[in-house]
């Protein structure tokens, strides 16, 4: 897929489902459990064991129907990795040029984290295709994708930190492109008692979510 059509999947799909399990298997089984609650992205982090791997073979199983990506990207040599095992786009929690410089020699999407004004310009005039404001709760959320846009509609971003399915429309409004959610979504103690049926349930109601949001500010937008 095509640089800009990954990033416009990305954005239409509005949520990038953070799989950080403790195995493979359990990641495979998450990444399921989401496209079959209708979430066509997820990001494999770094951090989960044999990732590459699993990205992999994800990538050759679910590909058609999934836009993955490689997270917790901290140097060119796991992006590099990443990319070769069919990674769509690269996320990062900091901004690091050489994982830039990488995947744009493979392009592909790199989205990645910055937190103030500062790193957020940096990371946009690196080069990224959009930036990961991470962790965005720490700073207040919703009210700080509100406070970074004002002087930087020009940038794309992607909300990180204390995003649920309660506020994801807020973050939508305030101006994010889409959201990174982790444990809203897959968390530790249903992934311990294997009910990946509850993550496929919290799919469903992320994208009704999101759907809501957009079509209230579709209608918003036509008669304001």
């Amino acid at each position: 897929m095509e640089r800009s059509n990954v990033l416009a999947s990305i954005y239409d799909i509005g949520i990038v489902p953070v799989v950080r399990t403790g195995s493979a298997d359990t990641a495979f089984r998450c990444v399921e459990a989401l496209l079959r609650g209708g979430i066509h992205a997820a990001e494999i982090p770094m951090t989960v064991p044999g990732a590459v791997d699993v990205l992999g073979h994800a990538a050759e199983r679910f590909g058609d129907d999934m836009v993955l990506g490689a997270g917790t990207v901290l140097d060119a040599k796991s992006a590099r990795a990443c990319l070769l095992a069919g990674a769509q786009f690269l996320v990062a929690p900091c901004l690091r040029l050489e994982t830039v410089e990488m995947a744009r020699r493979y392009s592909r999407v790199v989205m990645p984290g910055a937190l103030t004004p500062t790193e957020v310009l940096a990371a946009w005039e690196a080069g990224a295709d959009a930036v990961r404001i991470v962790p965005c709760d720490a700073m207040g959320g919703v009210k700080y994708i509100r406070s970074l846009r004002a002087p930087f509609p020009h940038i794309d971003m992607i909300a990180t930190g204390g995003v649920s399915v309660e506020n994801v429309g807020e973050f939508l409004r305030a101006g994010a492109k889409a959201v990174g959610v982790s444990g809203a979504l897959i968390d530790s103690a249903s992934l311990r008692d294997g009910h990946y049926e509850v993550f496929t349930v919290r799919a469903k109601r992320f994208v009704e979510a999101i759907q809501r949001a957009r079509e209230a500010m579709h209608h918003n937008h036509l008669t304001g």
